[in-house]
């Protein structure tokens, strides 16, 4: 008998077949994942969420769409617990928190985005399998250009909802200097929601948000356009560690910090660039302060997001990836080498840590 043969006789098949269903459930939730962006894209759950209770055949009327693609389609979304059906009228149906989730993007728990950008940043694996074999990154620019609007519709909610209420009143005073006037730098702004939201919330105050990615400061230029806040937000191309300006009461990094090959430097500039009573709120992913402690559904999500797009663009722009489960002492020693004395956090959700830091 060969060795091979002991060990896997010496195997618990009831434990083999337990986790091959644990697996099976994940290629499941993947397949489910890929529909799900589906049925984002074509407007199902919104379409849903007004309909009611429905048949294939009715969801095809109402909508357009093809039915035979629909039937499994709904099936799909009935075997993950997205919809509901009824065995007795054989009609599918979104429950009305599920559409909070699903159909709602101004609801603060509307996930869809993720959805967007998961699929998206799934299409980068073979580029990024050759990242663990040569040690060399993928900028932020090279993925999929979905990858970037998902990301927007991710996080809007959390800033629509949470930022200039929750967050900013999480630091002490910021929110009543930002009432009176003062201006503002947010650093890595991506399409700007940050910092258009800010400053739709704060008229009296002015806010330059700055990104090394291009396209999306042409975009948030023309959203602020739009939206009637062009007279008191600007948008600039830049490396955080060379943006523009002094004085400002407040510098924003918000989901940010922890992309940049360079944090420490972007953190020096913050510093430079700060009024003498001005402050600076990182916010970041809801990371543990231990390995452990990211073992969960957002841990999970949260480190393979750092997998696919966070690491690969640090590594790909400097020599420094904190990735998007950094503990809050790692986040703190950066600040720290960059210049700043004081660290902290003031606030934590189940998706984000805001902190505090002054020089």
């Amino acid at each position: 008998m060969s060795e091979k043969t002991v060990v896997l006789s010496a195997i618990n098949e009831n434990e083999v077949s337990k986790f091959h269903e644990r697996v099976m459930q994940d290629v499941a939730a993947m397949a489910g994942v890929a529909c799900a962006a589906i049925g984002d894209r074509l407007g199902l759950y919104r379409a849903m969420a007004v309909l009611g209770d429905v048949t294939p055949a009715e969801l095809a009327n109402k909508t357009g769409l093809d039915e035979r693609f629909l039937r499994d389609w709904l099936i799909n979304q009935a075997a993950g617990g997205y919809v509901k059906y009824d065995t007795i009228t054989s009609k599918y149906s979104l429950p009305i928190a599920h559409a909070c989730v699903l159909a709602d993007e101004n609801n603060p728990l509307f996930a869809a985005g993720a959805f967007q950008m998961f699929t998206a940043l799934s299409r980068a694996v073979p580029r990024i399998a050759e990242c663990f074999r040569s040690g060399t990154g993928m900028s932020w620019g090279e993925q999929d250009p979905e990858v970037f609007t998902g990301t927007e519709r991710l996080f809007r909610p959390i800033y629509v909802n949470l930022l200039t209420t929750n967050f900013v009143e999480a630091i002490p005073g910021l929110k009543e200097q930002l009432q009176a006037g003062i201006e503002v730098a947010d650093i890595g702004c991506g399409h700007g929601i940050s910092t258009i939201e800010m400053a739709r919330a704060f008229p009296k105050s002015r806010f330059y948000g700055f990104d090394n990615h291009v396209p999306s400061i042409e975009r948030a230029s023309q959203r602020a356009q739009s939206l009637g806040v062009a007279d008191r937000v600007w948008f600039s191309a830049a490396n955080a560690d060379k943006i523009a300006g002094s004085g400002y009461g407040l510098v924003m990094f918000c989901n940010s910090l922890h992309d940049m090959g360079d944090p420490i430097g972007a953190c020096r500039r913050a510093g430079e660039v700060l009024a003498k009573n001005g402050c600076i709120m990182v916010v970041e992913p809801m990371g543990g302060n231990r390995v452990d402690e990211n073992f969960n559904t957002i841990g999970r999500a949260l480190s393979g997001a750092s997998v696919l797009c966070c690491t690969p663009n640090a590594v790909a722009t400097g020599n420094h990836a904190l990735g998007a489960v950094a503990p809050d002492f790692e986040l703190e020693k950066i600040a720290k080498a960059g210049g700043l004395s004081i660290f902290r956090r003031v606030l934590q959700t189940p998706l984000n840590r805001v902190f505090e830091a002054r020089k």
